[in-house]
């Protein structure tokens, strides 16, 4: 099947830092693009999967599963670590889990971490009938472009497989089991007014890592997907401002890249 328009992954070779980006679960890079190519302007190497069953139909999804989608983002993250000196690892919702899941694992090879409305748990009764409803019905409504600016869309599906929503509770329950692995420097930058993963999600994540240095920003003009929302200028800088602080030579980087 053809990629949907926007939906392509996203590639710069940059300089010695690198940045892996993991969009969310239904979503695809479009959600990210900004942000990837906001870094990218700045000297950074930047690295944005598409992740499998994504970006195309949604009937696609429905024969992946969260091993996939880890598989897919733990390669990217594993070409990055070849070329550059320092790498970080950030997300959006169910990337957000992704990224923390590389960081539980591949340690002190992560620099830090940034998440945007990162996903820990599929909340309400609907998640205990996944197990049968899933192979009674295919699939149920989208969760696409939860967005409060204006005009604002996400490249998403119009519908969620029951299949991959399944594997998804799966993997979170898995992952929140692993939480206290993570112990790099975590950004934290979640919406108040968020109709698809509630705040407290993002607490349990605060809760339950391991990580000394963290930073909770609130984003207070955006719904779920803030990377194309209102506070979207606010998550770039934060988040390059984080990973200067970490990896001092990408100011240098930047500059080199702009003169």
């Amino acid at each position: 099947m053809p990629v949907l328009p926007g939906a392509e992954p996203f590639r710069h070779d940059g300089g010695e830092v690198g940045v892996l980006l993991c969009h969310g679960f239904t979503g695809s890079p479009q959600s990210l693009r900004p942000w990837a190519e906001y870094l990218a302007e700045r000297g950074l190497t930047v690295s944005l999967p598409l992740l499998p069953g994504h970006g195309t139909r949604w009937e696609d999804m429905q024969v992946t599963g969260w091993q996939d989608w880890y598989a897919e983002v733990d390669r990217a993250l594993r070409t990055l670590r070849d070329r550059c000196a320092r790498v970080f690892v950030a997300g959006l919702s169910m990337g957000g889990a992704l990224a923390l899941r590389l960081a539980a694992k591949h340690g002190d090879a992560i620099s830090g971490v940034i998440v945007v409305n990162p996903a820990n748990k599929m909340h309400g009764l609907a998640p205990y009938a996944l197990p049968v409803a899933r192979h009674l019905v295919p699939s149920t409504k989208g969760i696409a472009s939860d967005i409060a600016k204006g005009g604002g869309e996400e490249v998403g599906y119009d519908r969620v497989p029951l299949h991959a929503a399944h594997s998804l509770r799966n993997f979170l329950r898995r992952l929140d089991g692993e939480l206290p692995q993570v112990t790099q420097p975590l950004l934290l930058l979640r919406s108040p007014q968020d109709h698809v993963v509630p705040p407290a999600d993002s607490a349990r994540v605060l809760g339950r890592v391991s990580s000394v240095d963290v930073t909770e920003i609130l984003l207070e003009q955006s719904y779920h997907v803030a990377t194309l929302d209102h506070d979207a200028d606010r998550i770039f800088e934060e988040s390059h401002t984080f990973i200067g602080r970490l990896a001092p030579s990408v100011g240098k980087e930047g500059t080199a890249a702009g003169g």
